[in-house]
């Protein structure tokens, strides 16, 4: 990681256009990035904080490229660390009637135990590896430059520009991660290769097999099937997310008396709140992914009720008519911590990166 950090700056030092380049400091940081500025120029020395004595005095902020990098590899890492999680959520979500599945702890025993840690509880990981990269890398480019633009060239309320900048973020990155999505979710709820545990009517042997089996047999258009669904779920989710989280962090500053120009959040807050920023969103947001879920693994063999409407309203309301609140938000346990754990990572690894990034002991100048 440190050698593609070190051959990254060179690539961070290029010249951009104005609205891309790092945020000059302001004395309320409007405007700033997530990273909350970078600058030591004061003096202080950003106690219990990663990397605080290697800022740079020369920006108070990153620039987008370096934001890029950092979302990156703060989003695979991410998405790694609590992937289990999500296997647990969805096998709640597309096999909700079947008992063992009952309860979050349960439900991880039941698939481990039956079906082991990597073939079970980590099916799916190498769909969902597809999608994360390029995606994570799209969405962070594309946040930082729409969010920078609507504060301070467009002069638009913080928290407006959070939301609208989130909500473009995840539409750009959707074209990547829908269709891992569809190949992920599926190998999920299978879960092993001929698996005697649970009939899923999938048996894939792998991702390749299920790409190559889903185009032959569906459809390429299959790997976008459930895509509004998705964009439902996930653009609220990510403007949520990431609005909740600007707020967090400004209130922690005012908290802790830091300067976010100049000091930086005790890793501790760093990950409290990102975990809540996540968890908060990923809770409000639970029935779209109950449908997604539903649209994209459902077959003749699929346990409860069939969607059979391509509006997600219609399937809202199916849902709740038949299975209540329970149904609408079946999984809401392993997804509130799915997210809070992946949000905190990620988030938290965000701003060491860019750190490191903006360190002077990268710099080429």
């Amino acid at each position: 990681m440190v050698f593609l950090l070190n051959s990254f700056a060179v690539y961070s030092t290029l010249t951009l256009p104005e609205q891309f380049r790092p945020l000059e400091p302001t004395n309320n940081a409007t405007g700033n990035s997530i990273i909350g500025g970078s600058n030591n120029s004061s003096g202080t020395d950003g106690k219990n904080s990663p990397l605080s004595n290697t800022t740079r005095d020369r920006n108070s902020s990153p620039t987008i490229l370096q934001c890029t990098l950092a979302g990156a590899i703060g989003g695979v890492i991410g998405d790694t660390s609590v992937h289990s999680l999500d296997t647990v959520k969805t096998r709640q979500q597309g096999a909700f009637d079947v008992p063992k599945y009952k309860g979050t702890f349960n439900a991880y025993k039941a698939i481990w135990k039956e079906e082991g840690f990597f073939r079970g509880l980590y099916s799916g990981y190498s769909a969902a590896m597809l999608g994360s990269l390029p995606s994570s890398t799209a969405f962070f480019f594309v946040y930082e430059g729409i969010k920078r633009i609507a504060i301070n060239n467009m002069h638009l309320n913080e928290s407006v520009s959070y939301l609208g900048a989130g909500f473009l973020g995840d539409f750009v990155s959707s074209i990547f991660y829908v269709p891992s999505e569809v190949l992920k979710t599926r190998l999920q709820l299978q879960g092993r290769h001929n698996n005697p545990h649970y009939i899923s009517g999938y048996n894939y042997t792998g991702l390749f097999d299920a790409a190559k089996t889903i185009i032959r047999d569906e459809g390429w258009q299959t790997l976008f099937y459930g895509y509004k669904a998705t964009l439902f779920r996930d653009l609220p989710f990510s403007a949520l997310q990431f609005t909740f989280y600007e707020n967090f962090r400004d209130w922690a500053f005012e908290l802790t008396r830091r300067r976010k120009n100049h000091d930086h959040l005790p890793t501790g807050l760093e990950m409290l709140t990102g975990a809540a920023a996540g968890g908060l969103a990923g809770t409000l947001t639970t029935p779209f992914d109950v449908v997604k879920t539903r649209m994209q693994t459902q077959n003749g063999s699929s346990a409860g009720l069939l969607l059979t409407s391509n509006s997600l309203f219609k399937s809202l309301g199916i849902i709740y008519q038949k299975q209540g609140l329970k149904g609408s938000f079946s999984g809401v346990g392993p997804r509130f911590v799915w997210t809070s754990i992946q949000s905190s990572i990620m988030l938290l690894l965000y701003q060491t990166c860019v750190q490191i990034l903006t360190s002077e002991r990268l710099s080429f100048d």
